[in-house]
């Protein structure tokens, strides 16, 4: 799925607004002799940027418009060092309202629905979005916000909440508390728009049927925007991103090089219409693939699959390159097992070797000890690495209202 001309044209004008901005690109184009894109060979040697550059250009350096046009500040979540500062204009704004809004259409929802918001307010791009996107469909905002869980089922009994926006952590926790309260018959839930991680096929499974809930992946991430520019359909087979707004090309992320529709490597992303810090080619580090066939559900936007993960998530132990994805996938093969686990890595200074722990939740009804040595025996068998395994009971593992840590390396400490 190439650059098509259209996309090309907005490309070319948004290289121009840049170069005449003065921000950190316009430096760093006019140094590669960039002028702007008239073909789809043009385009793909404007060299790939990343959060470390955003870094290098804080607090504003990526700013290309000036200081009065823009309405509005965010910081990604979960960076160290220097945060990532995106200034957004009023059509910035706007645009990310009318694809969120997009977002909840395509998933069945519409202006009667009550849609309860539980992720976080402030810098993050989180709240605001969902809630941009529910008014700009008409529907009913409820601007929880994260924690407080005791309050969060009080207003989704009382205001008859029809659909849940939350992180996949967090819809667990609300899954788990409905549950153990035996409150399934009081909530009004029909559908969940589900954001800001991965997540197994068993924890999805759990809290759809828990809550009850057809269940809608979105995607974003604050340097595009936020979260809502692009979401599953009914048809369930990978999420639609909207291209008149952005350009999506999958790349290897060791060679940069550019592979073709169904072949999984990284996101990379291009703004074809933002202004306040509007991104070319930037690399999100997230791992999927286009899916190249038609979509049942009939929509022609261009689809991503599931995130599989993170390149930047990979961890190595006994030589082997493996992700908290190929953990889950395993887990979800275990009869009895939750989707709930973490990984700890360190470094045994007797034997001077790394040793890696999975814990994992599992039901009371299974044998904790043959379900450990069944999981270790898996992972030995697909990924040639031997942990050790702990096997607690379901609800031992802490819950997040936000993202679940997975991976706790120790080798460093």
């Amino acid at each position: 799925m190439r650059i098509n001309d259209q996309q090309l044209a907005l490309v070319d004008n948004q290289i121009k607004r840049i170069l005449a901005s003065g921000n950190y690109y316009s430096k760093l184009y006019q140094e590669a002799g960039i002028e702007g894109v008239s073909s789809p060979e043009d385009f793909e040697k404007i060299p790939f940027t990343d959060k470390a550059d955003l870094r290098n250009a804080y607090p504003l350096g990526i700013q290309a418009v000036p200081d009065d046009e823009v309405v509005r500040i965010h910081s990604s979540s979960g960076t160290t060092g220097k945060p990532v500062i995106i200034p957004y204009t009023q059509k910035d704004v706007n645009d990310w309202a009318e694809m969120f809004a997009r977002c909840y259409q395509i998933a069945g929802i519409t202006s009667s629905d009550r849609i309860h918001i539980t992720p976080g307010y402030g810098l993050w791009t989180a709240g605001i979005g969902f809630q941009a996107g529910c008014e700009k469909l008409g529907a009913m905002a409820i601007p929880m916000g994260p924690g407080n869980t005791e309050k969060q089922l009080q207003m989704m009994i009382d205001l008859k909440s029809t659909v849940l926006c939350a992180t996949s952590s967090y819809a667990l926790l609300l899954a788990e508390e409905i549950n153990k309260r035996g409150l399934k018959d009081q909530i009004h839930l029909k559908k969940g728009v589900i954001g800001s991680e991965r997540w197994s096929a068993a924890k999805r499974e759990y809290i759809a049927r828990e809550l009850g809930i057809d269940l809608y992946d979105i995607y974003g991430l604050t340097e595009i925007y936020g979260p809502g520019i692009g979401i599953s359909c009914k048809g369930q087979a990978g999420m639609h991103i909207f291209d008149d707004f952005l350009y999506t090309e999958i790349i290897d992320p060791q060679t940069g090089e550019v592979l073709p529709d169904g072949e999984e490597g990284e996101i990379v992303i291009t703004t074809l219409v933002k202004e306040g810090a509007p991104l070319i080619r930037f690399r999100t580090h997230d791992l999927s693939r286009i899916i190249p066939e038609e979509c049942p559900c009939g929509l022609h936007y261009p689809r991503l699959d599931t995130i599989k993960g993170r390149s930047d998530d990979m961890f190595k132990i006994h030589g082997v390159n493996m992700f908290p994805s190929q953990v889950e996938e395993i887990l979800g093969m275990v009869d009895g097992v939750s989707s709930e686990y973490k990984i700890d890595i360190a470094h045994d200074e007797m034997r001077n070797k790394d040793i890696i722990m999975i814990t994992a939740e599992a039901e009371g009804r299974v044998d904790f000890m043959s379900t450990g040595e069944t999981i270790r025996n898996l992972v030995k068998t697909k990924y040639n690495v031997t942990p050790n395994v702990a096997i607690v009971s379901v609800n031992t593992l802490p819950r997040s209202e936000k993202k679940t840590q997975r991976v706790f390396d120790h080798r460093g400490d």
